[in-house]
């Protein structure tokens, strides 16, 4: 890219002149028309979901460059997908952007997409670009699913063991060290760049799913689980409750207990956490990191506890159970060796758009 294009800005070529640029990034068979055709296997539900980033509020570029913003963006919306069961088909990409942007810039945000989405064999299928104020970018991900296989946050039961995919708090370290490089002083420099990454190139837990289904399948605890607990029966075909921890993973595990009209117990010290906290961050900065920093992108399930088990020993590198599920409504992190009292987890201790 010579100076000269570099230096262009998105009014001076104007929409249609970006949206030809753009172009490049979507295969030529399915845009061109008012909408994309996506084409789904039989007996397939189609999962949609929605992601809006907002300069200043979800990236910035004294933390993220546009090929890292866009990167992000793109794996938000895989991993929600990922947290219903779901297989990407495709997204579709509303851009947003003030006239003096420059056209460098959004085209770098897009290779960043791309490069996410080539992963999961993923393509960008449309979209739309509109003049704005601020920096806006709203991303619809479309995916597919067996109606078998939905995970469904209001499928967790009394006894089902909470699972993370893998460790918490290490994005909001990252971004931490980004907004004051002056910090983390004892970190090794591969454990800094690890932190950088986990918040400036996260991975949706797509590679989840299959090692999932093989083990419940494996197991046969399908229909032994719709027989024990009806309460799966009408919203779930499989005995797992989950979504992602893209909001914290406190968050995860009360919007779960919420919509299952349960409670759960926390343990306290088996929460998985990169071990470069050891020597960094206190216990309780640490702690809260893990549970309100958010942008993890792991899943939380809770299922079964022969399945949980099974799960954690195949994926390894931080998956592990880190509690379970208990009758009422109350959200507990409790601590096994009893030197500190319990603690009553709520949404309002992390991050909440509209908070005070």
């Amino acid at each position: 890219m010579n100076s000269e294009l570099s230096s262009q800005q998105v009014q001076e070529i104007g929409e249609q002149g970006l949206l030809e640029r753009l172009q490049r990034f979507c295969p030529p068979e399915i845009i061109g028309d008012d909408a994309a055709v996506l084409v789904t296997a039989p007996e397939q539900s189609l999962v949609v979901t929605a992601d809006m980033l907002i300069d200043g509020v979800h990236f910035s570029d004294v933390t993220t460059s546009p090929e890292d913003a866009g990167w992000r963006a793109a794996a938000a919306n895989l991993s929600d997908l990922a947290a219903m069961g779901a297989s990407p088909l495709g997204i579709t990409v509303g851009l947003g952007l003030p006239g003096e942007v420059r056209v460098s810039w959004v085209e770098q945000l897009y290779q960043g997409m791309t490069e996410c989405l080539q992963k999961y064999n993923t393509s960008i299928v449309g979209g739309d670009v509109v003049r704005s104020p601020v920096t806006t970018l709203a991303i619809t991900a479309f995916g597919q699913v067996n109606p078998s296989q939905i995970i469904r946050r209001s499928a967790a039961v009394v006894g089902n063991a909470i699972v993370v995919t893998g460790v918490h708090g290490a994005s909001r370290a990252g971004l931490e060290l980004l907004l004051h490089p002056e910090l983390g002083q004892n970190l090794k420099d591969t454990e800094r760049t690890a932190l950088i990454l986990a918040h400036q190139r996260p991975h949706p837990r797509l590679d989840v799913l299959p090692i999932l289904w093989k083990i419940l399948e494996s197991q046969s605890q399908i229909q032994v689980a719709l027989e024990a607990h009806q309460r799966c029966d009408l919203k779930s075909k499989i005995p797992i409750a989950g979504m992602d921890s893209s909001d914290g993973l406190a968050d995860a595990i009360i919007q779960i207990c919420r919509a299952s009209g349960v409670g759960a117990v926390l343990e306290r010290r088996q929460i998985s956490m990169p071990t470069a906290f050891d020597n960094w961050l206190t216990q309780e900065q640490a702690l809260a990191y893990a549970l309100y920093g958010g942008e993890d992108f792991e899943l939380v399930l809770c299922l079964p506890q022969e399945s949980a088990l099974a799960l954690v020993k195949h994926l390894s590198q931080g998956a592990a159970i880190v509690g379970n599920i208990t009758s009422g409504s109350t959200v507990l992190l409790h601590d096994e060796q009893k030197k500190l009292p319990d603690q009553v987890l709520s949404l309002s201790q992390g991050f909440q758009h509209f908070g005070q």
